[in-house]
């Protein structure tokens, strides 16, 4: 059943006030272990260089970082978590199976890149086009399963917005299913965040396909190598995305010896940075004290509309 509404983003724990004194008081809030009653030392937050972070307590919905939680940022492919959403949703209800064949449309094929390389015609197990969306973060698979589902993609981004809505995410805009750009596309790290808690919590099956790094369909093998699967361990599931306008963002669940944190970064600079950003954070949260810092390579952002 559905939840009326997500606990991340409601009650005393994202009260204004409190994402306030998260923002100004991060520097004496104590990680998640050292809440639950571990006898733990306060740690110092870590600097997050990303335009926008935050880090919850899953177990009790407490923010113990934030940064510029509030502030309107495009979202990239962080888009595709409100895509997976629709789409479990409509397998619980018996819509649409796993194995179901997909017709592949002439308009998914023009979807811009990345792309899996869908072609007009062709039948694809819905079930591959879920992991096109969630592990190679494919734009034209996303388009797939919306036109599968809706009709048109202009029906499913209703049923978007209408979910948005619904979990009370009153500063998100959805515009397509795969976070391309446009400028009516807009969301908050607060949003994602409870966006991605709905997700996991209602339908945990969606950890097979985010916690996973790669699949195989027609003989190809599609990956994605992120150091946070290794570093700082315990990723129970991660989404990634990119545009000109959104910079990197990343947002990312991982679990550590009772401890369930949900981590979101936007407008990272690169995508190292963003991986950076986000362990670091991790690691506040478990506990444990950083790394001393070292040197990132900085480089100008490639000339490309992707969404990944």
């Amino acid at each position: 059943m559905k939840r009326p509404s997500p606990r991340v983003g409601r009650g005393p724990a994202w009260s204004p006030g409190l994402v306030l004194a998260a923002c100004l008081l991060a520097t004496v809030i104590r990680p998640a272990a050292a809440q639950s009653g571990d006898a733990l030392p306060v740690l110092p937050a870590p600097a997050v260089s990303a335009e926008a972070g935050l880090l919850v307590d899953l177990a009790t919905g407490k923010v113990l970082y934030a940064k510029n939680a509030e502030g309107d940022r495009a979202p990239a492919s962080l888009v595709k978590l409100m895509t997976l959403y629709i789409a479990y949703d409509d397998l619980r209800a018996g819509k649409v199976t796993l194995p179901e064949p997909v017709s592949i449309s002439q308009a998914v094929t023009r979807t811009p890149r990345f792309r899996m390389g869908l072609v007009a015609g062709q039948t694809v197990p819905f079930e591959v086009l879920l992991q096109g969306v969630g592990i190679a973060s494919a734009n034209d698979a996303a388009e797939a399963v919306a036109e599968h589902l809706a009709g048109s993609e202009e029906l499913f981004v209703e049923r978007m917005n209408a979910e948005a809505r619904r979990m009370g995410l009153s500063h998100t805009v959805f515009a397509n299913p795969h976070g391309l750009p446009d400028p009516r596309q807009r969301t908050t790290a607060r949003d994602i965040a409870a966006l991605a808690e709905n997700l996991l919590q209602d339908f945990p099956e969606s950890r097979a396909i985010l916690g996973d790094t790669e699949f195989t369909w027609h003989g190809r093998v599609f990956r994605r190598r992120i150091s946070l699967f290794r570093d700082p361990g315990g990723v129970t599931a991660l989404k990634t995305g990119f545009t000109l306008a959104a910079g990197y963002n990343l947002t990312v669940a991982a679990g550590r010896a009772g401890h369930r944190l949900l981590c979101v970064i936007l407008g990272a600079e690169t995508r190292g940075l963003s991986f950076l950003d986000a362990g670091r954070l991790l690691k506040f949260g478990f506990g444990e004290s950083p790394p001393a810092a070292r040197p990132v390579k900085r480089h100008v952002r490639p000339r490309a509309r992707a969404a990944s």
